[in-house]
C-alpha cells in the first residue's frame, strides 16, 4: 500500500496515478467557472442596449480584465510554484467571485473597470495559474498536451452555460443581480475545488514514453529557470506569435454577440457566444493531443493558416448558417492556442518552473487581448461594421503561421551555475 508523503507546498499526498486525473477534471472545474469572461459580450450589449454606453466603453472592462488576467499570471506562476496550487487557486476563488458581486452595484464605468477589470481580472490570473502546472505534474511528456489541454478546455466551455445564463439572469433579474448571483456561484465553486488542486509528492515519477519515445523525454528532463528561459531566442518567437493569435480570437469573441445583431440581424446572439465555447473547448483537447501526436509548432501552423483564411471571408458570412460556421473554425483555433502554447512552454523549457514560466509567455495573450477587442470596437463605431477588423486579423495570423516554422527547442540545457567562491 502506497504511503502518502509531501509534495512542494508541503500538502501530504498518495502518489496514486490517478490522483492526475482528479487534479485534472477539478482544474477543468475551476476554470468552468473563470470563463465567465468569454460572455463579457452579453454583458456588453446589455451596456450598450440598455445604458447607452458606446462600444469602444463597453470594451473597457473586459479589456482592463485581460490585462491584469496576464499580468498577475507572472506572480501567480510564481506562487504556485513556491505555495502550492491549492492556496492560489484559493485566492483567485476569493478575488473573482468578490469582483463579479462588486460590479452588480453600478453601471459606472470606472467602478465596473475596477470591479470587474481589476478584482476579477486579478482572480482570473491567480485560478488560471494554479491547475494547469498542477495537473501535468501528473503525467509524463507524451500527455502533456491532452492534459494541458482538458484543464483549460472548461475555461473555454464556460460560455456554454454562462452566456444563456447571463442572458436569461439579465432579462428576468436585471444587469445587476445578473452580476451578484454568478459571483455568489463563483467564489463557492473554485474555493471548494481548489482543495482537490495539488501537486505530486516530491518523489512521484509519472508514467514514462514508450521506448519510440525517449530520446524526446530525454530533451524533456532539461528546466529552465525565466531568467535562462528569457535568453534564448525561441521564447521571443513564442510570445509574438502568442500575441498574433491571440489578438484575432478575442477581437472576435469580445464582440460577438454584437457582430451577430450587426452583421447578421440576429438579436440571439448568446446562442452564437454558447457554440463558439463548445468549439472553444473542443480546439484545446483535440489540438493539445494532436499536438502530442504530429508535433505541437506543426498543430499550432495548421491552426493559425486555418484561423486566417477564416478571417479573410468573415465579413462575408451574412447569415446565420454561415456564421455559425464561422464562429466554430473562429473558437476552435482559437481554443488550441490555449493548449498548444503551455504545452510548447513545459516541452522547451521543462516543467520544474512551468507556472512562472508559462505566467510569463502568457503575458503575450494579455497583449493580444488588448489589441483586439480595441481595434474591433473602434472600427465598428467608426464605420458601423467589422470587416476592416477582420482583415487586421486575419494578417496577424498569417504571419504568426509564419513565425512557427522559425520555431526550434533550445539546444543545450542551461549552464550549471557555479559558485562565486573559489575553492581553498
Amino acid at each position: 500500500m502506497s504511503r502518502a508523503s509531501l509534495n512542494k507546498g508541503g500538502v501530504a499526498v498518495s502518489p496514486n496515478r490517478h490522483r492526475g486525473w482528479v487534479v485534472t477534471f477539478a482544474g477543468m472545474g475551476i476554470n468552468l467557472c473563470l470563463g465567465v469572461l468569454y460572455s463579457w459580450s452579453v454583458f456588453a450589449k446589455a451596456l450598450v442596449n440598455q445604458f447607452g454606453w458606446t462600444k469602444t466603453a463597453s470594451s473597457w472592462p473586459y479589456t482592463v480584465a485581460i490585462i491584469v488576467f496576464a499580468l498577475v499570471m507572472v506572480p501567480a506562476g510564481r506562487l504556485t510554484d513556491k505555495w502550492g496550487p491549492r492556496r492560489v487557486a484559493t485566492l483567485g476563488g476569493v478575488f473573482a467571485g468578490t469582483g463579479m458581486v462588486l460590479a452588480g452595484f453600478t453601471q459606472n464605468l470606472g467602478i465596473l473597470v475596477i470591479s470587474f477589470g481589476i478584482l476579477l481580472g486579478t482572480g482570473m490570473g491567480l485560478g488560471y495559474a494554479a491547475p494547469t502546472p498542477a495537473a501535468v505534474k501528473w503525467f509524463g511528456p507524451h500527455k502533456r498536451g491532452l492534459i494541458a489541454g482538458l484543464v483549460v478546455a472548461g475555461f473555454g466551455l464556460a460560455s456554454v452555460y454562462i452566456a444563456p445564463l447571463t442572458n436569461y439572469l439579465i432579462n428576468a433579474y436585471g444587469l445587476e443581480r445578473a452580476f451578484w448571483v454568478e459571483g455568489l456561484i463563483f467564489l463557492v465553486a473554485i474555493i471548494l475545488l481548489a482543495r482537490f488542486v495539488i501537486f505530486p509528492p516530491k518523489d512521484y515519477e509519472a508514467a514514462q514514453l514508450p521506448a519510440a519515445g525517449k530520446q524526446k523525454a530525454a530533451a524533456d528532463k532539461r528546466e529552465y529557470d525565466w531568467q535562462e528561459m528569457l535568453k534564448t531566442p525561441v521564447f521571443y518567437l513564442i510570445w509574438i506569435t502568442y500575441v498574433l493569435g491571440a489578438a484575432a480570437g478575442l477581437m472576435i469573441i469580445g464582440h460577438l454577440a454584437k457582430i451577430a445583431e450587426i452583421q447578421a440581424g440576429i438579436a440571439y446572439g448568446f446562442i452564437f457566444v454558447a457554440t463558439l465555447a463548445v468549439f472553444n473547448a473542443g480546439g484545446r483537447v483535440v489540438s493539445g493531443w494532436l499536438g502530442d501526436v504530429i508535433g505541437r509548432t506543426n498543430t499550432l501552423f495548421l491552426v493559425l493558416v486555418v484561423q486566417a483564411l477564416n478571417m479573410f471571408v468573415f465579413q462575408h458570412y451574412i447569415w446565420s448558417t454561415t456564421l455559425f460556421v464561422g464562429v466554430i473554425v473562429a473558437g476552435y483555433c482559437y481554443g488550441s492556442l490555449l493548449a498548444l502554447f503551455p504545452s510548447i512552454t513545459y516541452e522547451y523549457f521543462g516543467t520544474k518552473n512551468a507556472g512562472i514560466n508559462y505566467g510569463i509567455v502568457f503575458t503575450a495573450w494579455g497583449v493580444g487581448g488588448v489589441v483586439g477587442p480595441i481595434i474591433a470596437g473602434k472600427v465598428a463605431d467608426i464605420t458601423g461594421a467589422y470587416g476592416h477588423a477582420y482583415f487586421i486579423a486575419a494578417t496577424l495570423c498569417a504571419a504568426g503561421a509564419i513565425l512557427t516554422r522559425l520555431m526550434r527547442a533550445p539546444k543545450a540545457a542551461p549552464a550549471v551555475k557555479t559558485s562565486a567562491v573559489p575553492a581553498k
